[in-house]
């Protein structure tokens, strides 16, 4: 059994046809259909389910596969190992982030660059969060950083990083009418505009008035933070964000960015990497130039933005 073949059987399961596998593998697609049949002779099973084309895995293939991600994954981590040994960490590392997490990120691939600077960071900032998880779990991402539930956490290491508190943004004119300590009562009662429903941190501003017996319908659906702030600045509406977002976003014009108590609300947002041991080294190094950030101090002192700003 040879490496390369297996290379090629995890290219048909992912593009489920043999040509784009043949083609993403740069090779021919008989080569590739010999080297998948030769796996199977010296196996004594059958892969893949063939007809005139591709028809998915037999059960021993979906096994197969499997094994196959992590054999392939722990070859580049020994490779990169031995290169780490010789010349320092190297390579791209493929990081991913939920989008409301992804503002984040410049501090610790920063540090994780300046450590190495021989490595490069790849991000992906726009995945579900169904597909980080999946991805993180099939190798294909080497560290992710987002909110992790309990049960997201089965086949990954994660490590706190920080704890997020939420912001009432709102206009300067909103601002003025509002006074004292802001509840999510209050804040039930502005036009709101909030990210769509599958993002993560929606779905925990939802639970929060929820728990609190609040209805809220928001006026307004956005899947882009940008978009978001914009509406904010245009004086019609408010929203809710995390008090991360202000260190990389703070607010500028006619925007006001007010903490919300009652209650304090939180999310732990954490980094994680493959549970599989030794597993990368480059996911390992950048774990610990994430967490000696001490980030939950950094992201309590945001950076200055004017006398509008109030951040308890």
């Amino acid at each position: 059994m040879l490496f390369r073949q297996l290379e090629y059987f995890v290219a048909v399961a992912r593009e489920r046809h043999f040509a784009r596998a043949a083609e993403s593998c740069y090779v021919s697609q008989p080569a590739l259909s010999a080297a998948i049949a030769k796996l199977e002779r010296e196996l004594n099973v059958t892969l893949i389910n063939r007809g005139h084309n591709y028809q998915g895995l037999t059960p021993e293939g979906e096994r197969l596969v499997v094994w196959a991600k992590r054999i392939l994954a722990e070859q580049e981590a020994f490779k990169a190992e031995v290169a780490a040994v010789q010349s320092g960490i190297t390579g791209t590392l493929r990081l991913g982030t939920d989008p409301t997490a992804s503002t984040t990120l410049a501090l610790p691939v920063g540090a994780f660059c300046s450590a190495h600077p021989l490595a490069k960071v790849q991000v992906r900032s726009r995945l579900s969060t169904k597909e980080l998880h999946r991805q993180l779990r099939d190798f294909e991402l080497d560290a992710a950083i987002a909110h992790f539930d309990p049960d997201d956490q089965e086949g990954l290491q994660v490590v706190p990083l920080y704890q997020e508190r939420y912001m009432l943004l709102v206009s300067v004119e909103q601002a003025a009418s509002l006074s004292g300590e802001l509840t999510w009562a209050d804040a039930a009662q502005l036009p709101l505009a909030l990210l769509t429903p599958d993002m993560r941190i929606r779905q925990i501003v939802d639970k929060v008035f929820a728990d609190k017996g609040l209805e809220v319908t928001p006026q307004v659906e956005t899947d882009s933070i940008a978009s978001l702030y914009a509406h904010v600045g245009g004086g019609e509406w408010a929203s809710i964000v995390p008090h991360t977002w202000l260190r990389a976003m703070p607010v500028v014009g006619r925007t006001r960015a007010l903490p919300l108590l009652d209650p304090e609300a939180g999310a732990q947002v954490s980094v994680a990497i493959h549970a599989g041991t030794p597993g990368s080294v480059a996911a390992r190094a950048f774990v610990s130039a994430a967490t000696a950030l001490n980030l939950d101090e950094v992201f309590a002192h945001p950076l200055p933005t004017g006398p509008q700003t109030r951040v308890r």
